[in-house]
């Protein structure tokens, strides 16, 4: 038999580029070593549309959003299960500068349905702190990501489409017809390997910046639970009076290691946001895979054609990987084409570059 892909990696990337392509009728293998640890499955899975400090709409939030709720609302319906959960995010001003720079930028129509309520002073919840008031985002939310991920990964091994075991990249031949992989053929292989492309021999060149991030999972009692908060860190609620708080960026030290610093910061961050105690219940680390330019890389390899990525969606990945997938998805079958903006073609000179320094 001969798979129409393999795809290598089954986090957030992996597992949505698997789906959307089994979805188109390809036949597909995937192969992935599990690791509770790996960014996937430590996220908390935020969905905002609003990107950053800078008060700015995501890129592409248009076409992100939309292709992102049709995903998983197909999903849920597949599983019959909740995976996805629609919540307000408040984002807390954390100054009258700040609250300035909003009110400067609120003006116009591309905010229609993406900002509910502007709040010029604090909401009067007893337990947020909040002095300077916020604005809520529509349109936002949270997956639950390790459970969307385990019963994908039911259903590939139920139907025998996942091998669950370390790629050995020595085991990989490149043919004419495509790939071949130990004694299994596929005319087309995929690496989503996340932040572990940076070893990965043919497409090394890409600018990933490794970066470790931490969460906190934590509990609290009296804190309101109706949305999602952000203020340097965010607060997701995960029920039963526990929240999620993340993240931390580091690319300094890119290990899977939880750290007192990370912790303490991400405490104190919590402290800013409410007057009630909590208690520190689970702290895990993770590897995200940015990019240099923040936009994420796919496209086929400049020379060996039976080979591609898809990679480099850093923390966005909720947001932008259904969209992209189904983008990437109908490229590889001849059917459409990818933006510019993700091809890793802009950076094909690093390519270049690397095969000269090479030889």
């Amino acid at each position: 038999m001969i798979y129409d892909f393999i795809v290598v990696g089954h986090g957030l990337a992996g597992a949505i580029l698997a789906h959307t392509l089994r979805s188109k009728g390809q036949h597909v293998l995937v192969i992935d070593e599990p690791r509770p640890s790996s960014a996937s499955n430590v996220a908390a899975g935020l969905l905002n549309p609003l990107a950053g400090k800078r008060f700015a709409k995501s890129w592409l939030a248009d076409e992100f959003v939309p292709a992102a709720d049709a995903f998983y609302d197909e999903l849920e319906a597949h599983f019959e299960q909740d995976i996805f959960i629609h919540k307000p995010i408040y984002k807390i001003f954390s100054s009258v500068e700040e609250q300035n720079t909003w009110m400067a930028k609120s003006a116009g129509t591309q905010w229609e349905g993406y900002i509910l309520e502007t709040h010029t002073q604090s909401i009067n919840q007893p337990t947020i702190q909040d002095p300077f008031g916020g604005i809520m985002i529509g349109k936002g939310g949270y997956l639950q990501v390790s459970e969307m991920l385990q019963l994908l990964t039911n259903e590939l091994l139920e139907k025998g489409l996942l091998l669950p075991e370390r790629f050995e990249m020595e085991q990989l031949t490149l043919t004419e017809q495509g790939v071949t992989y130990k004694a299994i053929a596929a005319k087309h292989l995929v690496f989503c390997e996340g932040y572990q492309v940076i070893h990965n021999p043919y497409f090394k060149w890409l600018p990933i910046q490794p970066t470790k991030g931490e969460v906190l999972e934590v509990q609290t009692e009296n804190f309101e639970a109706e949305c999602i908060y952000n203020k340097a860190v965010y607060v997701v609620p995960v029920g039963s009076g526990k929240y999620k708080i993340g993240a931390t960026y580091d690319w300094r030290n890119p290990d899977e290691e939880p750290t007192p610093q990370g912790q303490q910061e991400l405490a104190e961050r919590f402290s800013q946001i409410t007057s009630q105690p909590f208690e520190v219940t689970n702290h895990w680390a993770g590897i995200r895979p940015a990019v240099r330019d923040r936009r994420p890389l796919a496209g086929v390899h400049p020379e060996h054609k039976q080979l591609s990525v898809f990679n480099g969606m850093g923390s966005k990945g909720v947001l932008m990987a259904p969209y992209l997938a189904a983008q990437f998805a109908a490229a590889l079958t001849g059917q459409g084409e990818l933006l510019p903006e993700v091809h890793i073609s802009r950076y094909f000179s690093l390519y270049y570059n690397y095969i000269n320094h090479k030889v």
